[in-house]
């Protein structure tokens, strides 16, 4: 496996990504097509590509919130943990002057660069983006969703 950086840090589900969502688009494009090639059963054909369609707004948005809700719960668990045992003391006082991106992007930085990225992002308000690119040692996270 190459090694994890800013440009390569995306992961991808390939059921869904590239076999469900493709299906829905291709059926999507069916009925629209239908919609206007046969007059007969429009009204059919529009009904089935409303549905297809809501199929597909549920299909990216339910997987989509799940993952992310319970994997931002996650990411803040490891910032607080990491900050006790970096500091050894409690996140609290940072974590409510952060954003949720820059406790995100802080997670790809080793501890050395943690500790500057923090203050930085504590003091000048250094955003998650520019974190994540200023970050010299980058400390992979292969188990996202």
């Amino acid at each position: 496996m190459e090694s994890q950086n800013y440009k390569n840090h995306t992961r991808y589900y390939a059921p869904h990504h590239f076999v469900f969502l493709p299906l829905l688009i291709v059926l999507e494009g069916i009925g629209i097509y239908k919609v206007f090639n046969d007059e007969q059963n429009q009204l059919s054909w529009i009904l089935f590509s409303i549905v297809i369609f809501l199929i597909f707004y549920l299909a990216i948005m339910l997987r989509q919130h799940y993952a992310l809700v319970l994997q931002n719960r996650i990411v803040r668990l490891e910032f607080r943990q990491r900050y006790f045992e970096i500091f050894g003391l409690r996140s609290d006082a940072a974590e409510e002057k952060l954003t949720f991106g820059q406790i995100a992007a802080l997670r790809f930085a080793h501890d050395e660069e943690f500790k500057i990225f923090l203050e930085k992002a504590l003091k000048e308000k250094m955003n998650g983006d520019t974190i994540k690119k200023s970050i010299k040692e980058w400390r992979p996270d292969h188990h996202r969703v």
